[in-house]
């Protein structure tokens, strides 16, 4: 049964150089986009209680409460229920919070990318590092305890050593949950045609994480996701709905879910959208090969769990050991991977080339 869904809010006011996601300054479109996102929910969702909801985008703190709390009236939660919205720093303060928190949002997690000024008027982030310090004292005022900060390492003119006191100024704030993205520049957004000067390498970037590892543990948070960081108890609920390879709902355009075994991709354009909320760009239905992979992939993503052998070997009927002795066997000797009492893990230096480690476990 399907128990977690996520919700893109597409609209920017404006894009971050870096960024290659779906979304759009047409805020103009953003009531007609909240009716065809309200008619996709209503025609694909079950009425199950929801273990996790999630506010993606784009910047879902482009709406309204209002707006936030006539979707979520469409869906069925309850107390326990962690409900997620990204928000950006410049766009809130008490009264915004506020309302988010009483409409039932209890989780808020704001894009910080950085705290050095200079860097983010490179980027082209819209807040400066005073706005995020100020938005998470207000969010902590405004009752949320937990609370996220989202970095990036690898950006331009970042040293290692600015990176780790960003991380150290976040820790000082007070937050439970961070979260650490190498910057990867990809088709479609503004670095990937206009190079920035002072980007740090490929080997900087490894160092720049493995020294992040170090400093975030030292600091009493636990790393329980490749890039994810947190106090006891406040792992993110729905992205480790991800990670444990179980289904869940994507509403909106380019929102991608996994229900029924099949993998879908909406379309990715908002007249697209808007004119028919039920249309798929993409859906495929997995084998159980293709499922026991992505079990496989999802897996090593955890970092204190690792892959669980015996819920692979009952899921899928194999011995996961003796089909993959050899690929083991090699990377448990180059200690890029290792045994836990339930199976195994990536190493941190397993992280680094995990692409690698993970393609030698496809048939």
């Amino acid at each position: 049964m399907v128990k977690s869904a996520y919700i893109h809010i597409p609209f920017c006011r404006s894009k971050c150089h870096y960024c290659s996601f779906v979304s759009f300054s047409k805020s103009e479109l953003k009531k007609d986009y909240l009716k065809a996102l309200a008619k996709e929910i209503n025609h694909f969702y079950q009425g199950e209680v929801l273990n996790t909801i999630y506010f993606g985008g784009g910047t879902p703190s482009i709406l309204e409460p209002s707006e936030i709390e006539n979707i979520l009236r469409i869906l069925n939660f309850n107390k326990s229920t962690e409900i997620t919205m990204e928000c950006n720093p410049d766009d809130v303060d008490y009264g915004y919070l506020r309302m988010l928190y009483d409409i039932g949002i209890n989780r808020i997690s704001f894009g910080c990318q950085t705290f050095n000024d200079d860097i983010l008027k490179r980027i082209n982030r819209r807040h400066n590092a005073g706005q995020v310090v100020n938005s998470v004292k207000i969010a902590q005022d405004s009752g949320f305890e937990n609370i996220s900060l989202d970095f990036i390492y690898g950006l331009p003119g970042q040293t290692p050593e600015t990176f780790y006191e960003d991380l150290k100024n976040a820790v000082r704030l007070g937050v439970k949950h961070i979260s650490l993205y190498g910057l990867k520049l990809e088709d479609g957004c503004y670095f990937a045609s206009h190079m920035p000067e002072n980007l740090p390498d490929e080997d900087m970037q490894a160092d720049m994480y493995l020294g992040a590892v170090k400093l975030m543990q030292e600091l009493g948070f636990e790393h329980y996701e490749v890039s994810n960081f947190s106090h006891r108890g406040f792992n993110s609920r729905h992205n480790l709905t991800y990670w444990n390879n179980d289904e869940y709902y994507g509403f909106g355009v380019a929102a991608h879910g996994y229900v029924n075994d099949t993998r879908y991709g909406n379309v990715e354009t908002l007249e697209q959208y808007i004119n028919d909320p039920f249309a798929r760009k993409e859906s495929k239905l997995l084998t159980r090969q293709e499922q026991l992979e992505e079990e496989i992939f999802l897996g090593f993503r955890k970092i204190r769990e690792g892959v669980n052998i015996a819920d692979i070997n009952a899921k899928y009927n194999i011995d996961f050991k003796g089909k993959y002795l050899d690929v083991l066997d090699k990377y448990e000797n180059l200690k890029l991977i290792k045994k836990t009492p339930q199976g195994y893990k990536l190493t941190p230096n397993g992280v680094l080339v995990s692409n690698v480690i993970l393609a030698d476990f496809l048939d």
